[in-house]
């Protein structure tokens, strides 16, 4: 009898219409290690399949094509039986999902992350590829699922560089260090030429300088290699103190969920003087939350790699952080 298949790495690659993730794969499908068996799961939006021509199957690779409708909702029963299969009959070392460019991913992840893949997979995150010329394009920039894509990105990276101006290039990079959460890299990628390692280490990010939810008042940038991955109902504590200005940060395994009520009474009882930021994984889904000046706003995030909470404020105003982490894990739902 087989082994049963555990923690398979899988990569998924987003981003809009023609921004360049076929090309992007196509450097990593060069760059694969030899001996290894990878499986490549192309959507697209038109139901011919031409991308998956792209690609030459053999032994080490295995091509999917999904047409006519997105991974996110149309396809998404589909995908399931596809996955299923993929993984029982060819057992791939790694997964590489194309969503199409018109698809909203939210969903994607969700399904990779429900307790019928909790062991086999093992999400290792989501790179959004962007042409920063898209920026100047009013079209695209008022487009919800463009600007969700990059939203709910783990990092990005930026294809047609060698097209784009350098103003263009810049003003890319100085757009996305306005996200929260931050990226774990942004790095440019012309002609699809992103640095393999970046996906392909153990952990995704090795040896890269990461943005943590306090990096901004850091006095240094925190390795990927210093700071840990949190684990079920065991956060990562990441504090800083910088500038006069304390911060405490935590993160949570995506996997960990909210009791949403609980978990809003015990932010509303915070000092309010702090500034707050949050984005959670909950029981009524993933929402981002915002607190300044004593004034909360809560909507629904697309985020969905990791539950995250940032604390700013002044030393002598900031909680216990034993403390303040025991009341928040006693608002987590008991493991699912």
């Amino acid at each position: 009898m087989p082994t049963p298949l555990a923690d398979t790495p899988v990569h998924v690659i987003t981003g809009f219409l023609g921004a360049g993730k076929s090309s992007l794969i196509h450097h990593l499908l060069a760059h694969k290690p030899t001996g290894e068996r990878w499986a490549v799961v192309i959507n697209e939006f038109g139901r011919v399949g031409i991308d998956q021509a792209m690609f030459d199957a053999d032994d080490d690779l295995i091509v999917e094509a999904l047409p006519g409708g997105c991974l996110c909702c149309q396809q998404a029963v589909v995908l399931r039986a596809t996955l299923v299969r993929l993984l029982r009959r060819h057992r791939p070392d790694r997964l590489i999902i194309e969503p199409s460019g018109l698809g909203h991913p939210a969903g994607l992840l969700d399904l990779l992350r429900d307790e019928g893949f909790a062991d086999a997979l093992d999400i290792r995150g989501v790179v959004a590829v962007l042409d920063p010329r898209r920026l100047d394009d009013a079209r695209a920039m008022a487009h919800e699922t463009f600007l969700d894509q990059l939203r709910m990105a783990d990092a990005v990276a930026l294809t047609m560089t060698d097209l784009a101006s350098t103003r263009q290039t810049a003003a890319a990079r100085h757009w996305l260090e306005g996200f929260w959460p931050p990226r774990r890299w942004v790095r440019e990628a012309p002609y699809g030429r992103l640095p393999s390692e970046l996906l392909l280490s153990a952990e995704p990010g090795v040896g890269e300088a990461v943005a943590t939810p306090s990096s901004h008042h850091h006095t240094a940038s925190m390795q990927r290699g210093v700071s840990s991955e949190p684990g079920r109902r065991t956060p990562v504590l990441e504090p800083g103190n910088a500038l006069g200005h304390a911060s405490l940060g935590w993160r949570w395994h995506p996997r960990d969920r909210f009791d949403r009520h609980a978990l809003e009474t015990r932010l509303a009882s915070l000092p309010t003087m702090l500034r707050v930021k949050g984005v959670f994984h909950t029981d009524r889904g993933w929402l981002f939350y915002n607190r300044a000046s004593g004034a909360a706003e809560i909507r629904p995030s697309v985020w969905r790699h990791d539950s995250r909470l940032e604390l700013l404020g002044e030393p002598d105003d900031m909680p216990d952080a034993t403390s303040l982490e025991r009341s928040l894990t006693a608002c987590l739902e008991t493991r699912r």
